[in-house]
C-alpha cells in the first residue's frame, strides 16, 4: 500500500511541475518572447494544454470570472498541495500502522 502512496504522490509532484511549465509558457506566448510558429515549442505548448486543460476547464466552470486574470492554475496546485498533506499526515501514519 506505501507503493501505491508513493506512486500517487509521484503522479501528483509531476502534475505539479506540469501545471508551473504551462503557466510559464502561457506567459512566455503573451509577451512573445517564444515563437509560436517553431514546431517544436507548439509541439510542447499543445502537449502542455492538452494535461492541464481538462483540470483547468472544470475549475473555471465554479469560479467567478475575474476578467482577464486565469486563477485556474492557482486552485489546482492549492487542490494538489491539499491533496499530498492529507497523504502525508493521514493516509501515511494509517497505513504504517496497518502494516499493509
Amino acid at each position: 500500500m506505501l507503493a501505491v502512496l508513493n506512486v500517487l504522490m509521484l503522479a501528483l509532484n509531476i502534475y505539479w511541475w506540469i501545471i508551473i511549465a504551462s503557466a510559464i509558457l502561457s506567459w512566455l506566448y503573451a509577451f512573445n518572447i517564444v515563437n509560436a510558429g517553431n514546431q517544436f515549442v507548439d509541439s510542447i505548448g499543445q502537449f502542455l494544454y492538452r494535461a492541464t486543460e481538462p483540470v483547468f476547464r472544470r475549475v473555471r466552470r465554479v469560479m467567478p470570472d475575474l476578467g482577464g486574470i486565469d486563477l485556474s492554475p492557482l486552485v489546482v496546485l492549492l487542490g494538489i498541495f491539499f491533496l499530498q498533506q492529507v497523504i502525508y499526515i493521514y493516509l501515511y501514519p494509517a497505513v504504517q500502522r496497518a502494516g499493509i
